[in-house]
């Protein structure tokens, strides 16, 4: 099995319960923790093409920068934009094995991937 990329804020009990799912299951992870590592509007583009019809649920609409945006029915480049100039607002934890992505909400929906 490859090595999977978690997107992971470890101060997230979401982030690090899906962690320990996979580590349980000895699968190999590489930790991407975003908001030390921000990803640009390339890599978030890719990201959501992996994550297909769930790309819109890439944002975190609960924070305060999103709120202060007023934008009601996004777009994706919309919400690209947005998650490129404020990297908090990546919704977390996120596993992607480079062909697909799952958003771990709840965390064992990572274990699709394997």
């Amino acid at each position: 099995m490859p090595t999977l990329t978690l997107y992971h804020n470890p101060r997230c009990s979401k982030s690090r319960e899906a962690l320990s799912l996979l580590e349980s299951r000895r699968i190999n992870v590489t930790l991407h923790r975003y908001l030390d590592d921000p990803l640009d509007r390339e890599q978030l583009a890719s990201l959501a093409r992996r994550l297909g019809d769930d790309a819109p649920q890439m944002l975190r609409r609960d924070e305060s920068e999103w709120r202060q945006m007023g934008i009601d029915d996004p777009t994706l480049a919309q919400i690209l934009d947005a998650i490129a100039a404020h990297p908090r607002l990546l919704q977390r934890p996120i596993v992607d094995d480079g062909e697909y992505a799952v958003i771990g909400r709840p965390p064992q929906a990572v274990l699709q991937l394997i």
